[in-house]
């Protein structure tokens, strides 16, 4: 018969010796290069694509530097200053800050509605949403050019109906005044856009679990203080992102205003990024000034992003 002894001490059975800690494993040497090779193509595309051109831009920035002249020698100073003295740069500051609030609070609002209206699932729900989604598969370009034929006096199909309605007894000039030609812009980019945002937002909607709205009725809320008090605020995150990318496409706009205005009636829709457009091939040829403006407009950008990182990190927080 075997026994088995067991050392025993004053206190009783001996406690079993503490396990030695393991020390994390050290990435070896082979995966340090995997993990390099793998961020190397972005690397290359970013120094390629983003850094090199902006130092290309602050260099221009500080030449004299003209379209078909090229480098003429350094002028730090002077293309700045030439270019904050613009006459046309606090009138294209002004509407495009204009236009950024305008579409933002009419885009985000109604891409949330669209949003919420196709949120749960139904017969009609995949038709909705792909028609909301179709205009966003459409160039800004060739959109801009199809409501350009829209909004034409000669050639829309509106002022046909409205002429036979007795609306008017002459073409509607949709582009003709400074408020019309914003307001119809400003559709042109929420018929394109809203899809897409709409689709940002129903995926944050449906990343809500269902257990917080069952809970929220069990509770007796209703439509409304459910979505004031739990939908808005899990919804922070995909709001906060469709404010980001739209305030910066605002600021950022040219293609639309290129195509239906030129800046016009009197340079009354022109914006920031249009006027660098102009500065360097509109007439003037001054590479050097516009680079300068778009160094400027870069920084302003920057900061405007970090201020919306903060204010909204800080409410998350």
């Amino acid at each position: 018969m075997a026994i088995s002894f067991t050392a025993v001490t004053d206190q009783g059975t001996a406690p079993a010796a503490p396990a030695t800690p393991q020390r994390p494993r050290r990435p070896r040497r082979r995966d340090k290069l995997a993990g390099w090779a793998y961020a190397a193509p972005t690397a290359v595309f970013v120094l390629i694509f983003f850094v090199v051109p902006i130092g290309i831009v602050a260099r221009m920035s500080a030449s004299d530097w003209t379209l078909f002249g090229g480098d003429r020698g350094w002028n730090a100073p002077g293309n700045y200053q030439k270019a904050l003295d613009d006459r046309l740069l606090l009138p294209a500051v002004w509407f495009t800050v204009k236009y950024t609030v305008v579409t933002t609070v009419i885009l985000l609002g109604l891409a949330l509605l669209l949003a919420l209206l196709v949120q749960e699932s139904s017969r009609w729900t995949g038709f909705l949403r792909t028609a909301f989604l179709v205009p966003s598969a459409l160039g800004l370009a060739s959109a801009s050019l199809l409501f350009y034929a829209l909004y034409s006096p000669q050639s829309s199909p509106v002022n046909t109906p409205l002429r036979l309605l007795g609306v008017t007894d002459q073409p509607i000039s949709f582009l003709g005044t400074p408020i019309s030609a914003l307001w119809s812009t400003v559709i042109l980019i929420v018929w394109r856009f809203a899809g897409f945002y709409m689709l940002l937002l129903l995926v944050g909607l449906q990343s809500i679990p269902g257990d917080v709205y069952e809970a929220a009725h069990l509770d007796g809320a209703g439509r409304l203080q459910t979505f004031r008090h739990i939908t808005l605020p899990l919804l922070r995150s995909s709001l906060a992102l469709c404010t980001i990318l739209c305030v910066t496409g605002s600021l950022l706009a040219f293609d639309q205003f290129y195509i239906l205005t030129k800046g016009g009636p009197d340079n009354s829709t022109i914006t920031i990024v249009q006027l660098v457009y102009n500065m360097a091939f509109g007439g003037q040829n001054d590479l050097g000034r516009a680079a300068a403006l778009s160094i400027l407009v870069l920084v302003a950008l920057l900061a405007i992003n970090a201020l919306q990182f903060r204010g909204l990190r800080g409410k998350e927080n």
